[in-house]
């Protein structure tokens, strides 16, 4: 699942103010942010050009293959040649290290898509745009490491220049989260011209229609500098990979004889015609299902701008982006007494349940928006003693709004409305930078160059309250709550209503009358105030780093880091890097350094009920912070950092037209935040830990525990050791009439594996899951050949074996499923109709390859495919694209 795209060999632009700007910039150059254009004599873009990273250190700029740890980097017609627009998807496609899932059914996780890259979740990758930090996204993914990082969706595709993924620890270099590595998008900075796109696709069944247009402008301010404006709308519509909801304890397909299945038929409301007809208004996608899997409904707005502006003595740069997104999704299809809908008594003694809302039965529909913005500002420098600066000011923002409907608060009976507001989240970022870098002559075959400098950052997290029915525990939260029994037999105002008709029966056990349902707004219950607050933290750092060409064959570099944060002790951190070239044509490379985490505002503060999967069967489950009352009756602890050691090595080679870079590593992870398995809940004494830990929830407060039936929290639950290898290689071929061929190969081979016990947080499913669940083995392979004004592009994307397991065995236990490599070709055309405009067809999942179908009981509820597969599983894409210049 970790791997590395091609370390291309990227044609950048040298201009004259090159040296100034990387020395000045704390994260290695900030050629992007300057002001490339105030140099009046700067050469145009055929003119001087070197294959230029900026990511790889915090020395100059060095070439792809001089960087001592392996960066690869994303030219922007590479960017253009990918059939999507998200970045997350882009990222995915050409970068093989960097995984990602299409995630239907998990709460926020449906808006904000978790990714992963050299085996580690998205908040262990310090994500840079224009080498400065970018701030996180508001989501904590619920389930798994809990990952908070920033929303890369939000940054346009047609604003990058190029995109440079630094694949090797660098939290010595650049700060906390840096665990497995770094992203940085550099953002478009030409001061004139520009272009526009416009995309449009349909998956191969005939839905998820996509649209997206996109623009980018560059103007000059004079002859010193630039303002870069880029725009994109894209509209998605959803698709559906699903079968109906067929399950041993209901089924929705009226033409399976298993159909309506061992459903309680007693339930107020139902009839089976009734339910017959429900089911169609159940069913809210128009699929003929009422559980869709796939791609959910969105539409969003992007919008970036860069500027900078060279006062003579100084240069100023900002840059800053506007975005917002909407999408909605499902949750889990709620059938006739399946815990929410039941019958309960009313004030009259009638029976009631929500089928009266809903006949055919309802599945949750969830809605998001997301809001995120920021802003960058800095100047920077040379003084006459040869001492550059950068000192800048950030702000990020990122907030969702939740909106729930086509559902109930079950604890209100009758009185429920069918729409909530459950709560916002937001996430808030401010930080204070100032770097500094001098050269020193030592005698060496480069000059020292010295960069240090100081951060302080401070951060804020807040759940913002929900509406009140959202989280109001009404009065069918606790049984008989209108007092109509009174040790097995009616009270006043039971036999009154007794009188008036009701067949209320004191003397039976499961009466409705002793029915307790489930507090909140049904699905994702609404942040009540005693879960409702802001969490906020600061923290600063210091750090200096060394590098330099010690011998013409020999580059070193030394970087340390002591970052204090106010929720967590400090941490010092370091990192050696060097690069050994035996001949022009082949080097050695490696690295070894340490690294830390520190867990988010977000990780420690978030709450959350939803409806999971703990043992193959939807139940209500709970999350509740690690260092609260709550989790911390049912045994947890405090959470405290992740800390790393990081090892790299590998060689380079390059022979005429053909380079090959060959990278081993491995990250030794400490105190690794995960949630634990999830701890059963039960209010029948007999079930043992699991009614200890109901009575756990009821001591320490939790409205509405009878419905809950699991709980977990985040915990530093264990350890482990990440390996794995990265091969790329790349060749290009002229021919004689004018034509050329490319060919990139990315290979990468990636294993986890648990370093000591984990049996107190991990069961055995869980233990298996998280080894093998993902594919080790992940390759990107492509050509291009270019002739005349057409394009031909060939991509394969090949995906390893992996194994899932369930505990649907003998008596619990294990059984497994294998699933097949796959391998999905993307396969586009290419016209330049004129100077200006270009055309393109093509079709992703060019033969419509699907993932192996799912057979285990945790894939239930009409799911065809995982849908957590790393493999796409919309099946295939044809897309037209339009790209004009000006």
């Amino acid at each position: 699942m970790v791997g590395s795209a091609a370390e291309r060999e990227v044609k950048v632009q040298f201009r004259s103010y090159l040296k100034c700007a990387v020395s000045s910039a704390v994260l290695g150059v900030m050629v992007t942010g300057g002001v490339a254009h105030a140099e009046p004599d700067a050469p145009d873009e055929t003119s001087v050009q070197e294959k230029v990273i900026v990511t790889g250190s915090r020395g100059k700029a060095r070439s792809v293959m001089d960087s001592p740890v392996p960066v690869d980097v994303l030219s922007g017609d590479e960017i253009n040649d990918v059939p999507f627009t998200d970045a997350n998807d882009i990222l995915k496609t050409l970068v093989p290290s960097y995984s990602l899932s299409r995630q239907p059914i998990s709460d926020g996780g449906t808006f904000i898509r978790p990714a992963t890259l050299r085996g580690m979740p998205t908040d262990k990758t310090l994500v840079l745009v224009n080498s400065k930090r970018r701030h996180r996204a508001a989501l904590v993914q619920i389930g798994g490491s809990g990952t908070q990082g920033p929303d890369v969706a939000t940054i346009p595709a047609i604003a990058l220049k190029s995109v440079e993924v630094l694949r090797d620890g660098a939290a010595a270099q650049y700060g906390s989260d840096a665990i497995a590595g770094v992203i940085n998008f550099i953002l478009k900075d030409s001061p004139e011209g520009g272009s526009f796109s416009a995309d449009f696709g349909q998956y191969y069944e005939g839905d998820g229609f996509n649209s997206t247009l996109a623009g980018n402008f560059g103007l000059g301010l004079g002859d010193k500098g630039f303002v870069n404006v880029s725009a994109e709308f894209s509209n998605a519509d959803a698709t559906v990979r699903a079968v109906p909801y067929c399950e041993s304890w209901v089924c929705t397909d009226p033409s399976n004889p298993a159909f309506p299945g061992p459903i309680n038929t007693s339930i107020a409301g139902y009839s089976y015609d009734s339910f017959l007809a429900g089911l169609s208004s159940a069913d809210y996608s128009g699929s003929g299902v009422v559980q869709p899997w796939g791609q959910p409904p969105s539409k969003a707005l992007r919008t970036f701008v860069n500027a900078g502006y060279d006062f003579g003595g100084f240069e100023a740069y900002g840059f800053g982006n506007y975005s917002k997104s909407e999408a909605d999704g499902g949750f889990f299809y709620r059938y006739p007494g399946n815990g929410t809908i039941e019958n309960i008594r009313l004030e009259d003694g009638s029976l009631w349940s929500s089928l009266f809302f809903f006949p055919g039965g309802f599945t949750p529909r969830f809605f998001g928006t997301v809001i995120d913005y920021s802003g960058v500002g800095g100047i920077r420098g040379e003084w006459d003693n040869g001492i550059t600066y950068d000192l800048s000011a950030r702000l990020g923002h990122n907030e969702i709004n939740y909106t729930l409907k086509n559902t109930v608060n079950p604890s209100m009976g009758d009185q429920s409305p069918t729409s909530f507001h459950p709560g916002d989240l937001i996430n808030e970022e401010k930080q204070l930078q100032a770097d500094f870098s001098k050269e020193f002559e030592f005698g060496l075959s480069s000059p020292l160059l010295f960069a240090f400098g100081a951060s302080y950052m401070d951060e804020s997290y807040e759940l913002v309250g929900g509406d009140y029915n959202s989280y109001i525990d009404g009065p069918y939260s606790l049984p008989d709550p209108w007092g109509f029994c009174d040790a097995g037999a009616p009270t006043a105002a039971g036999a009154a209503v007794i009188a008036n008709g009701s067949t209320l029966d004191c003397a039976d056990t499961s009466d409705p009358v002793y029915k307790a349902l489930g507090v909140g707004s049904n699905g994702f219950p609404g942040y009540s105030p005693e879960f409702s607050g802001e969490y906020t933290r600061d923290s600063y750092a210091i750090y200096g780093d060394l590098s330099a060409d010690v011998t013409d064959a020999l580059f070193l570099q030394g970087a340390i880091r002591f970052e204090d944060y106010s929720d967590f002790d400090s941490e010092l951190v370091w990192k050696v890097a060097g690069r050994y070239e035996f001949s022009p044509n082949f080097a050695l490379r490696g690295s070894v350094g340490t690294g830390f985490r520190a867990p988010t505002p977000g990780q420690q503060g978030t709450t959350n009920v939803s409806t999971r999967l703990p043992n193959g069967f939807p139940v209500a489950t709970g999350l509740f912070p690690a260092g609260g009352e709550i989790a911390g009756a049912l045994g947890a602890s405090p959470l405290k950092p992740e800390k790393s050691t990081n090892y790299t090595l590998g060689f380079t080679s390059s022979f005429d037209a053909f380079t090959l870079t060959v990278d081993y590593y491995r990250i030794d992870l400490e105190d690794r935040v995960n949630a634990i398995s999830t701890k059963n809940v039960s209010t029948d004494p007999g079930s043992g830990a699991a009614y200890d830990n109901y009575l756990a929830l009821v001591g320490a407060g939790v409205v509405g525990a009878e419905s809950i039936g699991g709980v977990f929290y985040f915990a530093n639950a264990f350890d482990t050791k990440t390996e794995g290898v990265d091969i790329v290689g790349t060749y290009s071929k002229d021919w004689a009439n004018g034509s050329s061929t490319s060919l990139t190969g990315s290979i990468n081979y990636n294993k986890t594996e648990f370093d000591g016990p984990v049996g107190s947080v991990f069961n055995a499913e869980d233990q298996y899951d998280f080894i093998n669940y993902d594919p080790k083995l992940r390759g990107v392979f492509s050509v291009t050949h270019e002739t005349g004004p057409f394009t031909l592009l060939a991509r394969a994307n090949y995906y390893g074996e992996s194994t899932n397991s369930d505990t649907g065995g003998p008596n619990g236990t294990l059984r497994y499923q294998d699933y097949g490599a796959k391998v999905q070709i993307d396969l586009e055309g290419s016209a330049q109709v004129s100077e200006a405009v270009k055309i393109s067809l093509g079709a992703r999942n060019a033969f419509d390859e699907y993932p192996d179908e799912k057979a285990l009981g945790d894939n239930c509820c009409g799911r065809i495919y995982r849908s957590g597969d790393v493999i796409d599983w919309q099946g295939g894409y044809y897309y037209v694209k339009l790209l004009a210049k000006f």
